[in-house]
């Protein structure tokens, strides 16, 4: 099952996610999912995460980074529990805030 690194931005409260590319001394974070590290076995798994909770000790833009699974559907990454979809997409009672209001899928 692939992973990926998600987590909350403490400047906004936004959830974001590790972004592709992101190494030791070198993170970003992306708002959509489609641009996240993917890990695709246990092992590189546990060095994104690694990576994510050095970033969230060191610069203090992030909190609470944890690895959530992934499947592809064709067209992007989708996560496999509900709660993560909720998450990804913003409130569920108000269409007009987070990122669903801004048109974007997860």
């Amino acid at each position: 099952m692939a992973q990926i690194v998600i987590a909350s931005r403490l400047g906004d409260g936004r959830v974001v996610f590790l972004a592709e590319g992101s190494k030791s001394g070198a993170v970003e974070w992306a708002a959509l999912i489609g641009d996240s590290a993917v890990a695709a076995d246990d092992a590189a798994a546990t060095e994104l995460l690694s990576i994510a909770e050095a970033d969230a000790a060191a610069r203090h833009l992030i909190v609470d980074p944890y690895l959530i699974d992934v499947e592809g559907d064709g067209e992007g990454l989708l996560p496999t529990k509900y709660r993560e979809v909720i998450r990804c997409l913003g409130p569920t009672i108000r269409m007009d805030l987070g990122k669903q209001a801004e048109g974007a899928e997860v």
